[in-house]
């Protein structure tokens, strides 16, 4: 029973084969690059780590303690912008033009970021005698971050363009704000509305369709003007 309530949740991870399967990356060899762009983002947290540890430790026990630290999200959203220029570093090395060159970056981030923070808990905590939704909960939100590192790689993408419309620059700009600071206003907003986990998990979802919807017609509108 308790292999089957695993295997019920590594099948919600399934997008993730999907969208590396049905996207192209597969017919271009692609493995080895969404690989690298794993490894550039273990890096990155590494970084990350150092800085938060060495600068932001004493907000630490604040953000432990099941409260919303206002000041405490903002510090460490602003760590966050190290993950912009950890997707900025693979789209400088990761060759190729194209739709398949963003999906590589995010599913490679994505990929990384659930082995890493979420595959021990799924192997130890699914594989347990006791069932509990929160794996269940962990997985699909785990898809919800597989749109959002693919649309943050875009929006890095778009800001680095000089060929994107001089009007559209505020606006991605925008987008890229609202993403490294959710973590300030969505959490934020949610902890005031202590709503369930579930419509926690259907808010965030939401929110990055909004968010990759804007990315995606930006995106749309600059490939048909340069024909990629």
């Amino acid at each position: 029973m308790t292999l089957y309530h695993f295997g019920n949740c590594v099948a919600l991870l399934t997008p993730y084969y999907f969208t590396y399967k049905y996207s192209g990356l597969s017919e271009y060899g692609a493995f080895w690059k969404c690989v690298q762009a794993g490894g550039i983002y273990i890096f990155t947290q590494l970084c990350k780590m150092l800085v938060l540890a060495t600068f932001f430790y004493s907000d630490a026990p604040s953000s432990s303690s099941g409260e919303f630290n206002f000041f405490a999200e903002i510090f460490r959203c602003s760590v966050d912008i190290a993950d912009l220029l950890g997707f900025a570093l693979i789209l400088s090395r990761i060759p190729g033009k194209g739709h398949s060159k963003l999906i590589t970056a995010g599913l490679g981030w994505a990929t990384a970021e659930v082995i890493l923070s979420r595959g021990i808990m799924l192997w130890v905590g699914a594989r347990g005698t006791e069932f509990s939704w929160i794996y269940i909960l962990k997985c699909l939100e785990s898809n919800v971050l597989l749109v959002q590192h693919i649309t943050t790689a875009t929006l890095i993408w778009l800001f680095t363009r000089h060929d994107l419309n001089k009007a559209l620059k505020p606006l991605v700009s925008l987008l890229l704000a609202v993403t490294v600071f959710k973590g300030v206003w969505l959490e934020g907003m949610l902890h005031i509305l202590t709503i369930g986990p579930w419509l926690t998990v259907a808010v965030k979802a939401l929110v990055a369709a909004v968010i990759g919807f804007c990315t995606l017609h930006i995106y749309s509108g600059l490939a048909q003007q340069i024909g990629i």
